[in-house]
């Protein structure tokens, strides 16, 4: 099959993930559903797994991580509600696919993974896909980077036992953070807002994500692996 081929293949299949898996659950807004059709999934996740890259599920990447499912990736994209220029910190890069769409929408994305193997995976298809506002780190994200605060969006792809304070202080005001919160099984998304001192909390859907390791996450070897 030739490569002109395949990405009409691919093409048509991100049209069909957009319309049937997000769509038709409920996420409408126009700058996501762009980033979402803009972005080349298959190129995130290993070369033999990349005829599944459009299911309506999480593919594991290595390091005992995953890419997450693209329905949950455009509900947290959507729940940041960006409108373009913000600056936006999402601690954990794994395969880098969520970065990338956030870059499709924001002006400046930071995204700090433990896994330095992942981080410079995820250059190597930023570089090849031309995209130049993300910025990548290494380290403990749930420290977040504090030498870059504040940011307008927060997003966390790992599950934490509880919302880490340190991303908490690096939300500007009127940011929005979005994490998972909880073991596995049993965790659900939480959006948190600043508004003056004081920050909004809101629980949404239940979901299932890897553990967030660091600091103010779960410690080396406990938490447990899951599907998002």
């Amino acid at each position: 099959m030739s490569t002109d081929s395949q990405d009409e293949i691919f093409l048509g299949q991100r049209e069909h993930m957009v319309r049937y898996q997000i769509e038709r659950r409920g996420v409408e807004t126009p700058n996501v559903l762009e980033a979402m059709r803009a972005v080349p999934r298959h190129l995130f996740v290993p070369p033999d797994q990349q005829e599944f890259a459009y299911s309506d599920g999480a593919m594991r990447i290595g390091h005992g991580q995953t890419i997450s499912q693209p329905y949950i990736v455009a509900l947290m994209t959507d729940l940041l509600k960006l409108s373009g220029g913000e600056k936006v910190l999402e601690v954990g890069t794994g395969s880098g696919y969520q970065a990338a769409v956030l870059a499709q929408i924001a002006k400046e994305v930071h995204s700090i993974e433990r896994h330095a193997p992942l981080s410079d995976n995820a250059y190597q298809v930023f570089d090849e896909l031309n995209i130049g506002n993300i910025h990548l780190h290494v380290g403990d994200g749930t420290l977040g980077l504090s030498d870059q605060a504040p940011f307008q969006g927060i997003m966390v792809t790992a599950a934490a036992p509880k919302v880490p304070k340190a991303l908490l202080n690096q939300l500007d005001q009127g940011g929005r953070l979005v994490l998972p919160v909880g073991r596995r099984f049993s965790q659900v998304l939480e959006v948190w807002q600043r508004v003056g001192a004081k920050y909004e909390q809101e629980t949404l859907t239940a979901v299932a994500f890897v553990p967030l390791i660091g600091e103010e996450g779960w410690p080396e070897g406990k938490g447990d692996r899951s599907f998002f």
